[in-house]
């Protein structure tokens, strides 16, 4: 993540914490996120640098009509500065920054086998008693695992699979022949 998307991010949260009004500035900029990825017109007028700013600004202020006055700033004063085509990146690091801030901590659990809710949920468990956060979870499933799972949470990856340990053997054996 580039430097200037945190410092958007941190600016932005900082403003709506101060307003005392995260909750309706995380709520509007989820909305305007999940536009700029469903709408490749929006996206394409916000990342197009032949178009003018005040253009730019006009069609945003239309799309933002009764969005948070924090937020719709925030939108405006990025067109200004020529970053609104970089919203979806600011957005991330928004995301990842309220999520610190909450100690939640986002995790991949990838299975061979579709895992019951039950099943989910106390693994789940496991590792916010582990990590001492609150855990938000994402599911998926690869055969190709064979058994297990592999826990992914940021740049840490725990391999727990049948795949990930035959690889391992497989490494030893060459290693020691």
């Amino acid at each position: 993540m580039a430097v200037a998307h945190r410092i958007y991010a941190e600016a932005l949260l900082g403003a709506a914490k101060e307003a005392k009004r995260v909750d309706e500035v995380r709520e509007n900029f989820a909305t305007f996120a999940a536009s700029l990825e469903e709408s490749p017109e929006l996206r394409n007028l916000v990342r197009n640098p032949q178009i003018e700013t005040r253009a730019k600004k006009e069609v945003l202020e239309a799309v933002l009509d009764g969005a948070d006055e924090v937020f719709l700033n925030f939108i405006l004063l990025t067109a200004d500065k020529n970053r609104v085509g970089e919203l979806e990146e600011v957005y991330e690091e928004w995301e990842r920054l309220l999520a610190e801030e909450e100690k939640i901590l986002a995790v991949e659990l990838t299975t061979a086998v579709e895992l019951s809710d039950a099943e989910a949920a106390k693994i789940v468990k496991q590792i916010e008693e582990s990590a001492g956060r609150r855990v938000e979870a994402t599911r998926s499933v690869d055969p190709d695992l064979i058994g297990g799972l592999v826990l992914q949470a940021g740049s840490l990856r725990l391999d727990a699979s049948v795949r990930g340990r035959l690889s391992e053997l497989r490494e030893e054996l060459l290693a020691t022949g």
